[in-house]
């Protein structure tokens, strides 16, 4: 037996009311029309900023302004938890936050959408602020955050609309006024649930509104084909100023005074697994720098300006340091101040520059300079003693690491190695220009922050293998690491296993003073837990202090100790 239903009829005079789903359906939809709104607006920007450079970049820029205004201590926080991917997790918070606002820009449109385009103008006034207010940036670098904006405006009015589209009248019942209306046509069941079904999907939440469902999809298939071609669009613009291809095609001079060779049994992770290499290879290099982009620096149009406490200050091509006849080799190790007690924020190799005692003195260095405010291209300032400048052996202007040109992104085409200072107070990339000045006349970026000025790597040890926590066999096994104390080199590493006797290790045979040496102590484990402690004593007779101090001000310190469990 077939079931009908009659269709029952709304009372007279009464307004349409929208059930529940489908006032939860135009919030979920309002919400991503704001979303959508802000990839088209970021995608925008990021083709403009491909017409002017990457630091325009309003995410850039928002990025930079963010790691200047964060607290010393989210930024300690950051570098111990995320170490080089600390500005990966950076703009990875600025886009949930970017995505978080346009969720809620979307739902304010829905109710006012003045006020979401107003929440866009505040976006993108955010990111002009944070451009033009970059110490290397100018008006122009403003546009991208002026322009992706109001595209994204434009694009979140048209996604609104299907949104909160008038709602058509029902057509008045033809006949005469007072006649009986006509019996509706008796529905099946079906028919009536799939009715039911449609009047959800469509409804609306606000008496007199409707939502067009099929507008609202082909717009945001619109804005989504919008964003992907100009945010990859601009992506591929950006390229255009990469100098990856004039690394690759640059030849580095053959150095005047080259490295000596290295002595016999010099390495000693040939010989003992998990030991770390006494060169670091290039992509291992640790890089801990403020910059969210990479600088790219031309070499054919890269100039080094010195100026301030000079007598004949003048301006280096990077051919005029190619073609000295003082370029020299050393092997160093490099040290950041943010390493943690055990920490891998140290990394070696065979450097090739000019020595920045001569550059120095031949353009007149004046006696009263104490600090060389060295700038980065990125505006970034670091502050180097004057005297450690001119007085610290191999102190350089490196433009080669490990047989080719440096790295883009550790300071191509140069940067500035002092052996003993730890990098903030040393170690400026992409470097533009030095400045001869005085401690009391400049504060740089770190030291404004109440980091230390003057900054001697502290005699540092670690425990390499066995690792952390891990298990192995009883019976023999060796424990190594690394010892670093530049300038002063390493004497002496001992090791502590449970509480014993601390016992000395065998060190690697010394290359010179700046480099770090490795340790190794084969050791016969009964099984159980142990734990092993390592310290180690420099050139100067200073052992390792057992105080623990976090890094800031002027580095870390205390006894790495690791525990382990034998089998």
């Amino acid at each position: 037996m077939t079931i009908t239903e009659q269709a029952p009829a709304a009372p007279a005079g009464s307004e349409p009311q929208a059930p529940r789903a489908g006032r939860v359906l135009r919030r979920v939809l309002a919400a991503l029309a704001g979303l959508l709104a802000a990839a088209v607006a970021l995608g925008v920007a990021e083709l403009v900023a491909g017409l002017i450079g990457r630091a325009s970049s309003p995410v850039v820029a928002v990025g930079d302004a963010a790691i200047t205004l964060t607290p010393e201590w989210a930024k300690d926080f950051a570098i111990r938890n995320f170490g080089e991917n600390d500005k990966i997790v950076l703009v990875g918070g600025v886009f949930v936050v970017i995505a978080l606002l346009a969720l809620a820009i979307g739902l304010v449109s829905l109710r006012s959408r003045l006020a979401g385009v107003l929440g866009l103008v505040v976006f993108g006034a955010v990111g002009v602020l944070a451009a033009v207010t970059r110490p290397v940036n100018g008006l122009l670098d403003g546009l991208p955050s002026v322009v992706g904006p109001l595209v994204g405006a434009v694009a979140l009015l048209f996604l609104i609309a299907p949104l909160v589209a008038p709602r058509t009248p029902a057509p008045a019942t033809p006949g005469a006024p007072g006649a009986a209306a006509p019996e509706a046509p008796r529905k099946h069941a079906d028919e009536t649930v799939m009715e039911q079904l449609r009047e959800v999907l469509a409804s609306g939440d606000r008496k007199g509104f409707a939502l067009d469902r099929r507008r609202f999809f082909l717009t945001s298939g619109v804005a989504v084909g919008a964003a992907v071609v100009t945010g990859g669009g601009g992506r591929l613009l950006q390229r255009r100023f990469s100098v990856a291809g004039d690394r690759a095609d640059l030849a580095l001079p053959t150095p005047s005074s080259a490295a000596p060779a290295l002595p016999a049994g010099a390495d000693l992770s040939t010989s003992t697994p998990g030991l770390t290499p006494l060169f670091t290879k290039n992509s291992d290099f640790y890089r801990v720098d403020t910059a969210i982009t990479v600088p790219q620096l031309s070499p054919s149009s890269y100039e080094l300006t010195l100026r301030g406490m000079f007598d004949s200050p003048r301006t280096y091509s990077l051919q005029d340091l190619f073609e000295r006849d003082d370029v020299i080799e050393r092997d160093i190790t490099l040290t950041c101040v943010s390493n943690e007690v055990g920490g891998t924020l140290a990394s070696t190799a065979r450097w090739i520059g000019v020595p920045l005692k001569n550059i120095l003195e031949e353009n007149g260095i004046q006696s009263g300079s104490d600090q060389l405010v060295c700038r980065s291209s990125d505006g970034m300032t670091i502050g180097t003693p004057t005297e450690s400048a001119l007085n610290v052996p191999d102190a350089m202007l490196a433009f080669g690491m490990n047989g080719e040109p440096l790295l883009v992104e550790h300071g191509f085409p140069v940067r500035m190695l002092v052996p003993g200072l730890y990098g903030y107070v040393s170690a400026c990339k992409w470097l533009t220009e030095i400045e001869a000045s005085t401690y009391d006349a400049f504060d740089v970026y770190w030291t404004a922050r109440d980091w230390a000025t003057d900054a001697p790597i502290k005699v540092f040890s670690r425990v390499d293998t066995p690792a952390p926590l891990g298990r192995f066999p009883a019976g023999r096994v060796a424990i190594a690491g690394v010892a670093w104390a530049q300038t002063r080199g390493i004497a002496s590493v001992e090791v502590q296993v449970d509480g014993g006797a601390f016992t000395p290790a065998q060190l690697s045979p010394e290359v010179n003073s700046d480099l770090w040496r490795q340790w190794v102590l084969p050791y016969d484990f009964a099984p159980g837990q142990h734990s092993i402690t390592v310290r180690a004593t420099d050139g100067d007779g200073t052992t390792q202090t057992t105080d623990r101090a976090r890094p800031k001000p002027n580095g870390a310190t205390g006894l790495h100790t690791i525990q382990v469990i034998t089998t």
